[in-house]
């Protein structure tokens, strides 16, 4: 049996017990939130179903500027120049921590150990051409009405992640919440842990867990999305056609096909940027770009040496 069909599996088992929270949900003191959060995602759902793609719901983490970029990457090549068998340290066995946010009764945004048993195992397979594991190292959970709809860049968020974050630059950590805004999860870049280690990480809805409500973002792939992040990588879109991928321009990955704009659903042999300049399909099946999760399914070769080049300098 192949680890994508052990997988589906384990989703098929916690999909009950995410059924089973979900009901609860309504009838609790933060039901507004989990309201105001249904009708962004309707809205989007209306517009993703026009197009037939499906719900529309996206990452938080923002892109960089072209110049902030090109800074970034200035940066990072010099301490490779300088340090290049390692800044801090050098495992590739990442602990994680899993720190489950709920709402103050403790009824919102339930988590089973199952699910996160799963999630891990989602990144593991997502990661395994990689030089790089995942291993639990820890779970937490907390009530907390403010944490539980933290946004990115919000002072709900500072305090959560203050308050929670365990290990050092090597340490993965994890918080599900209920943040809404359409929103899926943020993560935090390598580049920045040095200036705001407290904030390192990265958040995700509880539902796109494995097994959540979030379809068709419900088999774990956020996860592996905003890891992707937290190990260095742009989105596949960032830079769109404005700039063909002469030395790595755009998201910095030499064989990722250049795109316009994000992916929504599966949309096979999508072809965005055409042209002598930019050979290649979108790369809708990359874990970097916005498609359903049963559509993403791959790193490049060229993300894996990213991922290197950042942990070196930075973790």
């Amino acid at each position: 049996m192949t680890k994508r069909a052990i997988r589906y599996l384990v989703l098929g088992v916690a999909a009950a017990t995410a059924i089973a929270t979900s009901v609860t949900l309504a009838a609790t003191p933060d039901a507004a939130a989990v309201v105001e959060q249904g009708q962004g995602q309707a809205q989007r759902s209306a517009q993703g179903n026009a197009n037939g793609q499906g719900p529309q719901l996206v990452c938080g983490t923002r892109d960089l500027d072209d110049a902030t970029a090109d800074a970034v990457e200035d940066y990072t090549r010099r301490i490779l120049q300088k340090s290049p068998s390692g800044f801090l340290t050098s495992s590739r066995v990442i602990p994680v921590f899993v720190h489950v946010i709920h709402s103050a009764n403790g009824s919102g945004g339930v988590v089973t150990s199952q699910q996160i048993n799963a999630q891990m195992s989602v990144l593991n397979e997502a990661f395994a051409g990689s030089s790089f594991s995942f291993t639990l190292a820890g779970v937490t959970n907390t009530n907390n009405d403010a944490w539980y709809t933290a946004g990115p860049n919000t002072n709900a968020e500072r305090q959560m992640k203050t308050a929670l974050r365990q290990g050092g630059s090597n340490t993965l950590n994890i918080y599900s919440n209920n943040m809404g805004g359409g929103l899926l999860g943020w993560a935090t870049f390598p580049s920045s842990y040095a200036s705001k280690p407290l904030m390192d990480g990265v958040v995700i809805l509880y539902s796109s867990l494995p097994g959540g409500s979030a379809a068709p973002y419900n088999q774990g792939d956020t996860g592996t999305h905003e890891v992707g992040h937290w190990m260095g990588l742009y989105h596949t879109f960032q830079g769109g056609c404005a700039n063909p991928k002469k030395n790595g321009s755009g998201d910095f990955v030499s064989d990722t096909a250049a795109e316009r704009s994000p992916a929504f659903g599966c949309p096979v042999g999508r072809d965005t940027c055409t042209g002598a300049r930019f050979p290649g399909l979108d790369p809708i099946e990359n874990f970097m770009d916005y498609t359903d999760d049963s559509c993403m399914d791959r790193f490049s070769a060229g993300q894996y040496a990213r991922m290197d080049a950042q942990w070196t300098a930075y973790r």
